[in-house]
C-alpha cells in the first residue's frame, strides 16, 4: 500500500501530532508498505538534515513560525502537497492533525479520486479559546470542512469522539495511540538523578511537555509550597520565562528526549499533566509505562487513560486546590504510590505502537474496501 502521511508537524518537531506521524510511518516501513510524509519546512540548523533519520522521504512544504510561538511552524500555499501525492501514486492519504496543510492534502486527495483518513489530534476550538480569547466556532468550521470531507476520521480518546459527533463531524472511529515500553519502563528510576534533583530526599513530583498557555502548567504554584515535595519541569516553550518566576523551588530540565527522558520519568514520585485540551495526553501514559502513579484533570483523553484511584487521580480540570490536594494525599503516602504505578504499567503493557499501527492499517483497508464498493 503507498500512503502519504499529510502533517501540520514532523520531527525534529517534539508533540504529538509529530510523534504519531513518525511513529505511523515507521510502522508502515516495517510492514512492507510504502510511505511517503509531506510536512512543513523547518529551519537549517547546524544539526543537518533534520529527515537524515527518517523512516521515509519527506516532503518539505514552505512554512512561517506562528507569531508568538516560534517552535510552532504554519505550511505556506504550495503545490507540493498535490504534486507528491500524485508523484507517490498513493493509493490513501493520511491526514494527521489536519487544520491547514492538511486542508490542501484533503482538497488534492479529492481532485485525484483517493481516499482519505483524517486523525484528529489537537483541540482546536480549546487553543482558540486559549490564544484569543473566541473563534470556537471558526475553528470548528474548519475542522468540519476536512474531516467530513474524508471517509473516516480517527479519534483518540471517547471524550474527543463524543467532541467531534456533537459539532456534526460523522464517520468517527476511535483509534488510540501506542507507548514504547520498552524505553518507557520502571527499572529506569535512578538514585543518583533523585539526589541530584531532590537532594533533601523530597518526594518528586514532575510535568513533561510543552510550555504554552494552553497546558495550565501554572496550575503547578500551588504544589510547590507543599512541604517534603520537588516540582520538576521538563519541557519548552513560550511560556518558560513566566513559569520559571511563577514556580519558586522548582526544577526547570528543558526539553529532552529518548532514554534520558524515559530515565526522568522513570525517577519521579508522582506525575502530573495539568492541561484541559488533551484529546488524548501522551505523556500520561509514557508515566504509567514508567511505574510512575497520574495526577491529571478529568477531562478529555487522560478520561480514558487513567482510571481514578487504581493508576493515579483525576481531579477537576483547571481547579489547583484540587491539584494540589491530590499531590499532598500521593506524597503522604508511598504504599498507594507504588500500587498505582504498578497498576498503571500493567494497564499499558499491550499498547505498544506495533499494536496500535496494525489497526491503523486495519482502518486504511477498510476505507479503501468500502470505497471500491461504492465504485462497483
Amino acid at each position: 500500500m503507498r500512503v502519504v502521511i499529510v502533517t501540520e508537524s514532523f520531527p525534529p518537531d517534539v508533540n504529538g501530532v509529530a510523534h504519531t506521524a513518525l511513529q505511523t510511518a515507521r510502522h508502515l516501513v516495517r510492514r512492507g508498505h510504502a510511505p511517503l510524509v509531506v510536512a512543513p519546512a523547518v529551519p537549517v540548523t547546524a544539526a543537518g538534515d533534520p529527515d537524515a533519520a527518517a523512516p521515509c522521504p519527506v516532503v518539505r512544504v514552505p512554512s512561517l513560525p506562528l507569531p508568538g510561538y516560534p517552535q510552532v511552524r504554519v505550511a505556506l500555499p504550495s503545490r507540493r502537497v498535490s504534486h507528491a501525492i500524485a508523484a507517490h501514486r498513493a493509493d490513501l492519504v493520511h491526514l494527521a492533525g489536519p487544520f491547514v496543510l492538511g486542508v490542501r492534502g484533503m482538497n488534492a486527495a479529492a481532485r485525484l479520486g483517493l481516499p482519505a483518513v483524517a486523525v484528529y489530534q489537537t483541540d482546536l476550538a480549546g487553543y482558540a479559546r486559549t490564544y484569543v480569547g473566541g473563534g470556537e466556532s471558526a475553528a470548528w468550521r474548519r475542522l468540519r470542512a476536512v474531516h467530513g470531507a474524508a471517509d473516516r476520521t480517527l479519534a483518540p480518546s471517547t471524550a474527543a469522539a463524543r467532541d467531534l459527533e456533537a459539532h456534526g463531524i460523522g464517520r468517527v472511529r476511535i483509534w488510540r495511540r501506542g507507548v514504547d515500553t520498552a524505553r518507557f519502563r520502571p527499572e529506569l528510576r535512578d538514585a543518583a538523578l533523585r539526589r541530584e534533583l531532590a537532594p533533601g530526599g523530597e518526594t518528586l513530583f514532575g510535568y513533561v511537555g510543552r510550555l504554552a498557555p494552553e497546558k495550565r502548567v501554572d496550575l503547578l504554584a500551588a504544589v510547590c509550597g507543599l512541604p517534603g515535595v520537588r516540582v520538576v519541569v521538563v519541557g519548552d516553550g513560550p511560556s518558560e520565562p513566566g513559569l520559571r518566576a511563577a514556580l519558586p523551588g522548582a526544577v526547570f530540565l528543558g526539553r529532552r528526549t529518548g532514554d534520558e527522558l524515559a530515565r526522568i520519568f522513570a525517577s519521579l514520585d508522582v506525575f502530573a499533566h495539568t492541561g484541559p485540551y488533551e484529546t488524548f495526553c501522551q505523556t500520561v501514559q509514557e508515566a504509567m509505562a514508567s511505574g510512575v502513579p497520574v495526577v491529571a484533570p478529568a477531562a478529555g483523553g487522560p478520561l480514558d487513560l487513567v482510571a481514578h484511584r487504581r493508576t493515579g487521580l483525576l481531579v477537576p480540570p483547571e481547579d489547583a486546590d484540587a491539584l494540589r490536594q491530590a499531590v499532598a494525599s500521593l506524597a503522604a503516602a508511598p504504599t498507594l504510590r507504588a500500587a498505582y504505578g504498578r497498576a498503571g504499567r500493567a494497564a499499558v503493557e499491550q499498547r505498544t505502537w506495533e499494536a496500535v499501527g496494525d489497526e491503523l492499517i486495519g482502518h486504511y483497508l477498510e476505507v479503501l474496501r468500502e470505497r471500491t464498493a461504492v465504485a462497483a
